[in-house]
């Protein structure tokens, strides 16, 4: 069973920073991808940043210059520094992984599969 759990979210002022946090745990063989999406109330969940295990990077253009994505691949983590933050930015963001899990009850490879954490609320507010 493989798990995405997220910290560092919170209460942040326009303009400051916040550092998110995403550990993936379980049976896992590789991940090719992992990221962070957001999600606000009447929008659609977004895909804000990835990057790949080879270090390739996708920033969603409102995020370009003030968030940095980083990973490692070792401790299957991955990190997003959020600086100069606006209000805009508040939402319930969610740590992504698109990974090779093991087969339901085996210890055998499967395949990839999309994996979502549950999320964690970042307010921008003064």
């Amino acid at each position: 069973q493989v798990q995405l759990m997220e910290s560092g979210g919170g209460l942040v002022q326009p303009g400051g920073s916040l550092r998110l946090s995403c550990a993936a745990s379980g049976t896992i063989f590789n991940i090719a991808v992992m990221g962070w999406s957001r999600l606000t109330p009447g929008k659609q969940r977004e895909l804000i940043a990835t990057i790949t295990r080879e270090g390739v990077i996708y920033y969603e253009d409102s995020v370009k210059g003030r968030f940095t994505i980083s990973r490692d691949n070792a401790k299957n983590t991955v990190d997003l520094q959020m600086n100069n933050v606006k209000p805009e930015d508040t939402a319930v963001y969610s740590c992504y992984a698109f990974l090779l899990g093991a087969k339901e009850g085996t210890s055998l490879s499967g395949s990839y599969e999309d994996y979502w954490g549950q999320g964690t609320q970042v307010t921008v507010s003064s």
